[in-house]
């Protein structure tokens, strides 16, 4: 039995085998200090944070979408509502500037534009090009509101009052696109900053989810007004940010909080899609029916950054790599026999590397 920091990767989809990693890391009476997530990653961190056991989690994850058999992250590829796009969005959209050069006139082009805006892959579109993501992305803000409000948390609960009700060191990393740098929220950082917008800002994958703008609402980040700023998917910069444990310089420990190092052993949850996850096959998962976002979500597995692989190679021995090859970041709509596949693989991977601990 130990006390461990940890941490979790993105990976979207994949990120469900970290259900299995969990039930074995519990079970073996291991409990954590800090979590940290990103994307995928953030998700189970903030659940895991928020008190959800192990099976809990197991439940929430393979729960079907109400009225269907279909997984319940399937609603999280949700078009954009006819009525979303503001005024000025569709006035000074790319689909008006080009009705416009055609020298259709304003008051056909309108009409025509409005038409277009009522079919749903035209929306995502029109989201892809003026929004940044094709999909709103409001239907897992609302699945992470309701997952926090089951815990006793206010769907709309800050890090400062998450911190306060569930005594937890959680943080989620997320990127920054004005500044062009990683931001960690966490209550040190954010302590106004809604827990469940963080961790949306935190999953959202650059042009397949809608970006997100910091309100002025939610405060300083570390002293600066990033009002107006804009948020994406935190893995294009730190996909598996172990050196938020690991690393100890001043602006580490600023965001972290200065913690005894020796407090604490760490393990990195890392999804390895070098690794083929054991009899699961090719998968026959019917993809997104637009297919530039399978495009960017591949693009994306292919991204790690250079800090993150650093602080990799120096400490290998604290990452458990649960196997995921073969599956894909947006594979949300994968059948029951292959989610099991994919949890068992994150059950697999914890029994084996806990055994290689002295703890």
């Amino acid at each position: 039995m130990a006390l461990f920091d940890l941490v979790f990767e993105g990976g979207g989809a994949k990120g469900m085998a970290f259900a299995g990693a969990l039930k074995v890391f519990t079970a073996a009476g291991h409990t954590h200090r800090r979590l940290v997530g990103t994307s995928a990653g953030a998700i189970t961190a903030t659940l895991v944070a928020a008190g959800y056991t192990a099976d809990e989690l197991l439940d929430a994850c393979t729960q079907p979408a109400p009225g269907t058999n279909n997984p319940i992250f399937t609603t999280f590829m949700d078009s954009p509502a006819y009525g979303t796009f503001t005024d000025d969005q569709i006035a000074g959209s790319e689909t008006m500037t080009l009705l416009q050069a055609a020298h259709v006139p304003t008051f056909v082009s309108k009409p025509i534009l409005n038409e277009l805006l009522h079919v749903d892959l035209y929306r995502e579109l029109f989201s892809f090009n003026e929004c940044g993501g094709f999909y709103a992305g409001d239907a897992a803000l609302q699945w992470i509101r309701q997952r926090l409000a089951q815990k006793g948390l206010s769907p709309s609960v800050t890090w400062e009052e998450f911190a306060a009700a569930k005594n937890v060191d959680l943080s989620v990393v997320t990127t920054n696109i004005t500044l062009k740098e990683s931001t960690v929220l966490n209550a040190r950082t954010a302590p106004h900053c809604p827990v469940a917008e963080s961790v949306r800002m935190s999953m959202s994958i650059p042009f397949v989810w809608k970006e997100m703008v910091w309100q002025p609402i939610w405060g300083q980040y570390r002293g600066e007004d990033l009002s107006g700023d804009i948020f994406v998917d935190g893995g294009v910069l730190s996909n598996f940010a172990l050196w938020l444990v690991d690393e100890k310089t001043p602006e580490v420990i600023e965001i972290m909080g200065n913690t005894d190092p020796d407090g604490a052993e760490t393990i990195g949850l890392y999804l390895d899609a070098s690794q083929p996850v054991p009899g699961a096959g090719i998968s026959d998962t019917r993809r997104p029916r637009l297919r530039s976002a399978d495009r960017v979500t591949a693009l994306m597995d292919t991204m790690t950054d250079s800090r993150d692989l650093a602080v990799m190679r120096q400490h290998q021995e604290e990452i458990c790599r649960i196997p995921v090859g073969g599956y894909g970041t947006t594979e949300f709509r994968m059948s029951a026999e292959r989610q099991q596949k994919l949890i068992d693989s994150g059950t697999a991977a914890m029994t084996a590397y806990l055994q290689t601990l002295r703890v």
